[in-house]
């Protein structure tokens, strides 16, 4: 059985779309653009600050102008970040289970500490988690391999004793690279123009409680 279950957090763990999109439309407001639809932006929230902005103002992340608008939306999210944020269904029920069975989780992700140190305690996890790594903790962050090492360092688990479970392209390229087993999280943030077919993906759920069923694998 493995003896840790790793998680990314937004479109993962917790439903953080409506929160970063009220952050991306005040930017948009301000600036005298057309808002976006959270069918628009739910998708795309897995995507980051630069992949919301491009977004809303087509500018992305190479272009001069990007750095402004990035810190402006990192601003504004600052005060929303978790008005509307909550947990995937079945989560803490998911969660629960794990420690029954004594198996340690975690979150690696790439939002920023400033948010996840401050997020996490506010989403009513029914577990504790046994590591939080943000993007950055650790010198880089997913795609790189570094973050998850270090999670795994800091709860004692090999990486070939753990789960990876995301829902972006580099959840997955992170996790089989640092010889995880991965798991998409279908449920997540998944845009019509990703190609998860193409991701290194070991297994795809649709939801929490099947992590459980996966455990038994190895």
């Amino acid at each position: 059985m493995f003896k840790a279950v790793l998680f990314d957090l937004d479109g993962t763990l917790a439903d953080t779309a409506l929160d970063l999109g009220g952050a991306l439309n005040k930017v948009l407001q301000k600036r005298g653009l057309p808002l976006q639809p959270m069918e628009a932006i739910r998708p795309l929230a897995s995507h980051g600050a630069s992949g919301l902005i491009e977004l809303g103002t087509g500018i992305g992340k190479n272009e001069p102008e990007h750095a402004d608008l990035r810190q402006a939306f990192l601003d504004e999210y600052e005060l929303c970040f978790h008005e509307q944020t909550v947990l995937f269904t079945g989560v803490n029920a998911m969660l629960r289970s794990l420690d029954e069975q004594q198996i340690k989780w975690g979150i690696i992700t790439n939002k920023p500490q400033r948010f996840t140190n401050r997020l996490v305690p506010e989403l009513g996890l029914s577990i504790p988690p046994a590591v939080v790594v943000s993007g950055d903790t650790t010198a880089a962050a997913k795609p790189s391999t570094i973050p998850m090492f270090y999670a795994c360092e800091q709860i004692g688990v090999a990486a070939e004793d753990c789960l990876y479970v995301g829902d972006a392209e580099r959840d997955m390229q992170a996790g089989k690279n640092s010889g995880m087993t991965t798991v998409l999280a279908e449920w997540g943030y998944i845009a019509a123009s990703d190609e998860p077919e193409k991701w290194l993906v070991d297994y795809a759920i649709q939801n929490a409680s099947q992590i459980l069923e996966l455990l038994k694998i190895k």
